[in-house]
């Protein structure tokens, strides 16, 4: 089977029509999230730890030029995949969870099921990542926890997520309510950081070595060095998509991610340049993460740092908790659609993916004690996990583009297609220079954790009784496994390392 083969079949029970009419309507129970709600999963996934790190990651691969021509490339193609996000939620209703379902639509089973395998593995490894990333800026008024992957801190981080996982039983409203709580009060310090940094701001200091140091390399190659970054930073503007099946109103789908993207965007920008005014690049490379709080501390004084710090336990706490929800259900969806082992689509009496939400949070409890044994850095681990989401991305592109040259959704109409073609196009080479950025460490890394989904596939499609891969499928996962091997050999060798 192709990967653009337009005749995949939809799981038993459930036909998606190429034209689909809006799903009907189902009780407000089990579409409880309404646009505050979507809009706050959408900005409180992407808000994380991330952008606390910002200053010291961007700079220490970029000069301040390279950095805006980073933010040039990564707003304009994070700005196309928020356009097409927004365009499938409208032109296809009956494809609930985007990730999943538009990979699926234009690639077949397979390769649907992979977009939701590396979606859902990114959601949990980046779990991780924020857990460490959490005791380490606790590390500020507890030393004991160190870098936030030492015994105590791992200890605590394990309490702390299955105290978020029994949150999350209690019900995806309940959750979601947490989550917009947490997602107001993660702004505030950000805002503050803000107007204190704009107050401190010096342009000889931002103007300095604007291009970077000779070390840096050149400014083709600075740019590519903040890609990941910068993509890890938006990693979430999908999270309304995920939840498609859940909102109340499926036109919310597509303005939350809208709404989402333009103030994190804003937020991002102001955050990575705005420091270049405060601290030259070499010194920003230099500062510890969080390095947001080195760069208030230098503007505002030692209080600065303290600030960043309790905004960051905030922060992670409220992204934590909306990528549980969004991990779970991308699980959860597939499942019910028969793509994945069926006890995944079990809901507990709360409406919550129970077994999806078991599965998810033990993994992330095993890759926390691995974090501890192989010492890895939150760095190491949000590059990891960036790399395991471009390739849902890039379906999606595809899929939008493939949609707006067949005009699947538009019902005859001609105006807004061909803007749609041109903006899904953009999205699509967009994501495939993201994978070209990544280099071949992390896309081997990858393969190495796509591959076992095969079994979980092969396992699915028992269950249904048919053959575990059709006559298409079987280049994939040769392909899969190949690459898996691989990484396996350089990581035994020693030539390629986390």
């Amino acid at each position: 089977m192709s990967l653009m083969n337009p005749s995949w079949r939809a799981a038993p029970g459930r036909q998606v029509a190429r034209d689909a009419a809006p799903a009907t309507a189902t009780s407000t129970a089990k579409r409880p999230l309404r646009l505050a709600a979507l809009s706050a999963l959408v900005i409180g996934s992407m808000i994380g730890s991330g952008i606390f790190s910002l200053p010291q990651n961007m700079a220490s691969g970029a000069g301040a030029g390279a950095i805006m021509l980073g933010w040039l490339i990564t707003g304009a193609g994070m700005l196309a995949l928020a356009f097409v996000y927004q365009t499938l939620a409208t032109r296809q209703p009956a494809l609930d969870n985007g990730v999943y379902a538009y990979a699926r639509a234009s690639g077949g089973d397979l390769v649907g099921f992979s977009s939701a395998w590396g979606y859902w593995i990114s959601a949990w490894i980046g779990n991780a990542g924020y857990l460490v990333i959490f005791f380490s800026a606790l590390a500020t008024f507890f030393p004991q926890f160190g870098e936030g992957n030492n015994v105590l801190a791992i200890t605590c981080a394990s309490a702390m997520l299955w105290a978020l996982h029994g949150l999350t039983l209690a019900g995806v409203r309940s959750a979601a309510f947490a989550n917009m709580l947490t997602t107001l009060a993660k702004l505030v310090p950000l805002v503050l950081f803000v107007g204190l940094v704009v107050a401190a701001f010096q342009v000889d200091t931002f103007t300095t070595g604007i291009w970077g140091a000779p070390e840096l390399g050149s400014v083709f190659d600075q740019v590519k060095n903040t890609m990941l970054i910068t993509v890890w930073v938006f990693i979430g503007i999908e999270g309304a998509s995920v939840y498609s099946a859940r909102a109340a109103n499926r036109a919310d789908v597509g303005r939350a991610t809208l709404i989402g993207f333009g103030v994190v965007l804003v937020l991002l920008m102001a955050v990575s340049l705005l420091s270049l005014g405060i601290m030259g690049q070499a010194d920003l490379a230099g500062l510890k993460n969080p390095s947001m709080a080195g760069v208030l501390e230098k503007a505002a004084g030692p209080w600065g740092a303290k600030l960043v710090s309790i905004g960051l336990l905030v922060s992670v706490g409220g992204a934590l908790l909306a990528w549980i929800l969004l991990a779970a259900e991308t699980l959860f969806t597939p499942a019910r659609e028969r793509l994945m082992p069926r006890a995944l689509a079990h809901e507990n009496r709360h409406a919550s993916p129970a077994a999806a939400l078991w599965v998810t949070n033990g993994l992330t409890q095993a890759f926390l004690l691995l974090t501890l044994w192989s010492n890895a850095t939150y760095l190491a681990l949000i590059l990891l996990a960036t790399s395991m989401i471009l390739v849902p991305y890039l379906f999606t592109g595809l899929h939008a583009l493939r949609s707006a040259w067949l005009g699947t959704g538009y019902r005859g109409e001609t105006r807004g297609r061909t803007r749609d073609l041109l903006i899904a196009a953009f999205a699509s080479v967009y994501c495939i220079w993201l994978l070209y950025a990544a280099g071949p460490k992390y896309l081997l890394l990858s393969a190495l954790l796509y591959a076992p989904g095969l079994a979980v596939f092969a396992w699915a499609r028992r269950e249904q009784g048919q053959r575990i891969f059709r006559s298409g499928e079987w280049g994939v996962a040769t392909v899969l496994v190949a690459a898996a091997g691989v990484a396996v050999y350089m990581l035994s060798t020693g030539s390629l390392k986390l």
